[in-house]
């Protein structure tokens, strides 16, 4: 007869650790989801409020803004349907918007202009390089 599988110390706090960083995520993601409804409700009075004049460009950071909350929700639930894995391009895609969203928001200097556009050419190369077959896991 065999004796059963005794799990060890670390292995129970890995388990330990996991846990506490999905209920971590879970926390995050419902805060995420309250910011991400307050940012309709603001886009929504941007958009129904046109006696005042709004700049275009807080419009088109709101939504980018937007989409950044919604990108972190959807990674967050990628982690948990990809077992418990965060794709690397999901924080490509992240880090992507977050910079067009800089060069919106920050374009007085076209030397940073510059450099925000290399960065994302950077990025975008990454993204094609880890979706290549040799890199790709999903």
């Amino acid at each position: 007869m065999t004796s059963p599988v005794r799990k060890t110390p670390a292995i129970h706090l890995a388990f330990f650790l996991q846990m506490v960083l999905n209920a971590g995520l879970i926390v995050l993601a419902c805060i995420l989801i309250i910011f991400l409804g307050k940012e309709t409700l603001h886009l929504g009075n941007v958009l129904l409020n046109t006696g005042e004049q709004t700049s275009s460009y807080l419009l088109i950071d709101g939504i980018v803004i937007y989409f950044l909350y919604f990108e972190f929700i959807a990674l967050i639930i990628k982690y948990f349907q990809s077992g418990y894995h965060f794709p690397l391009r999901y924080f490509i895609y992240i880090g992507i918007t977050a910079i067009i969203r800089l060069i919106i928001v920050d374009h007085e200097n076209p030397f940073d202009t510059l450099a925000y556009s290399i960065a994302i050419l950077i990025l975008v190369v990454t993204l094609w390089l880890a979706n290549t077959n040799r890199l790709k896991r999903e």
